[in-house]
This record gives structure tokens, sequence and C-alpha cells, in this order.
């Protein structure tokens, strides 16, 4: 028997709770992994409220991500003991997920853990940092450096926005960020933003053309706030979007793009290569200390899941919620 929150939909409606399940209950994988710990993103805040569609059947355990130890395997590529990571591949929305004690994947979807690294310390950074790590390499792919001017991060009190400042201050870059939370400046600052700006000027319908203010951006926000940064981005600039928190529309102008060469980068993280998903794994294994990932970090246990997906859901949560499945 194993713990996990399961979400179910019937005729009583819906709901998530934390239950005890017998592992004949997994599905269908190649390796069986023990969980220790996962996280609480965006999306499973939406599928366990239920404010968005994201699971595609039920019953479902939620959590698009999770770290552990291999307990069996008829996978040739891992052995008992290994420890190993997983994001994305639709656990958590298709195939069950990481907020469980137990989890049957395909070998295919996980990689080996950088051996400098804990269970606890990979899911700190978990899918948003390694999101974060995506759309930092996407931007010096594209020949944007630290001397090419500044980087504006939106939504940066959440958890892809607060490990996207780390990243960028540690490899040299001058890092605005914007957030709709004014008491959060410090909090910023001490991840290495030089600037705090209000969303506010971005969120509502802005003009085609702004005045060039950044050289690139990494925005998880999505819609009228992405339209707003890509019409503030400098000549040749880049921006790598990541999220959707403010909506799924992009009410724009192809005038950045014609005008001033600006590239728009999508940063897919469920689905990328093995040797992308172990270059990330890699970077942030050497780029990012405990120290600086415990001021992003909230710890909870499973019987907290629920309550604290609400709190994030209204934007009370800041930075990264990890779960501890033991506990």
């Amino acid at each position: 028997m194993f713990k996990a929150v399961l979400i179910e939909k019937d005729e009583q409606g819906y709901r998530a709770d934390v239950v005890e399940l017998p592992e004949s209950r997994l599905p269908e994988g190649d390796v069986l992994v023990d969980v220790e710990f996962s996280t609480l993103n965006y999306k499973d805040g939406l599928a366990i409220t239920g404010k968005g569609p994201i699971v595609r059947s039920f019953p479902m355990v939620p959590g698009i991500d999770f770290a552990g130890t291999v307990s069996s395997s008829s996978d040739p590529a891992y052995s008992p003991g290994d420890r190993v990571v997983l994001n994305g591949w639709g656990v958590g929305e298709q195939h069950w997920g990481g907020l469980a004690q137990r989890a049957k994947v395909k070998g295919d979807w996980l990689i080996k853990l950088p051996t400098s690294m804990s269970s606890r310390r990979a899911m700190i950074i978990g899918t948003a940092g390694y999101t974060a790590m995506l759309s930092v390499m996407a931007l010096e792919k594209y020949g944007i450096r630290p001397e090419s001017g500044d980087v504006l991060v939106t939504g940066a009190g959440g958890g892809v926005g607060g490990i996207a400042i780390i990243l960028l201050h540690k490899l040299g870059f001058r890092v605005v960020a914007s957030t709709g939370r004014p008491e959060e400046d410090s909090y910023l600052k001490s991840l290495g933003a030089a600037e705090v700006v209000d969303r506010a000027q971005f969120s509502q319908p802005g003009k085609p053309l702004q005045k060039e203010r950044w050289i690139a951006a990494i925005d998880s926000v999505g819609s009228h706030t992405l339209a707003n940064v890509c019409a503030g981005i400098k000549s040749d600039g880049a921006v790598a979007a990541c999220g959707m928190a403010q909506g799924l529309d992009f009410p724009a102008s192809v005038a950045p793009f014609i005008l001033r060469g600006v590239a728009l980068f999508g940063i897919n993280s469920v689905t990328r290569p093995k040797s992308e998903r172990v270059e990330a794994w890699d970077r942030l294994a050497s780029l990012l200390t405990q120290a600086e990932l415990e001021a992003t970090t909230l710890e909870i246990g499973l019987n907290e899941v629920k309550g604290t997906a609400e709190r994030l859901m209204t934007g009370q949560i800041r930075g990264r919620a990890v779960v501890d499945v033991n506990r």
C-alpha cells in the first residue's frame, strides 16, 4: 500500500483527497520508483482545484514531476537504487504522477539525477526551475549575452520566475523582475534582481511597439503581458515564452517581429530529448546552491497539498512548494 493524492470525478462531483492505494492500482510502466519528493506546480494547482481542464482521465494522481529511487525496473537503462528525476510527459495529466509514495512510468521519461543533487534539491528546482533553465538556454543559443542588455523576468514571484532570476544573475545578466506584489521587492532583489517593476504596466492592452527597454525576457504569464513584453524588446532581442498564468491568448501585433527582428521562443518542457534534459539538469546542479534554493522554498506534506493548491491559485504562494510525500 502507498499514500497518494487522488483526483476523482463522478456523480458525487470533483474532488481531490489523500488515500491509500495498493500497488496493483499503478498504471503500466517499466520502472517502479519510490518517490521521495514532488512539487506543487501551477498545472497541479489547476488539476487539484478543478479550475482548469488539466486531467484527461479519472481517477488521476496529480504531480507533473518527482524525484526518488528506482525500486524495480525492466528497462535495462535503470537498476534498483538508481536516483532519478522526471519532468513532464503527461504525468499527472494522462498518467499517474508524482504526488504519491510510488510511481510507475516509462524509463524513457526518466533521467538519472546528477550525483551531487539530492531528491529534495531536485524538487526545489522541479519543473519550474527546469523550465527556467531551458528558457535561459534558448536565449543563450540565440546569442543573448550579459553585455547585450537587461533581461526582464515576468511572474517573478512564482517558481519559474524566482529560479530564472537566480540563474540569470549567476550568469552575469542584469535582471529586471516584474511582480504584482510590491512587498516582494526585497525578496526578489535577494535572488539577484537589480530592479523590480509593477506588473500592471504589462497586464492591459498596450501599443504594438513601445520603448525599447530589454534585450530579452523570460515570460511565464502569457496574454497581454507577453504582448507588451514583446513590444518593449530591443532590436534583435528575444523572448522565451514558457507559461500562461494570465491566459493562453496572445493579443499582439507582428510589429516587434518584422520591424525589430525580435525572436519569440516557445519553451516546451514536457517532451524534450533526453540529451537536452540531461544538459539542463547538469547545469542546474552546477549553478544553483542549496542555500539559494532554500530562500524560494515552502515544504509541505501530502495532507497539505489540497489547501496549498488553493492558495497557489490565488497568488498566495511565493516561490516553490516542495512536497515530502512521506510526511
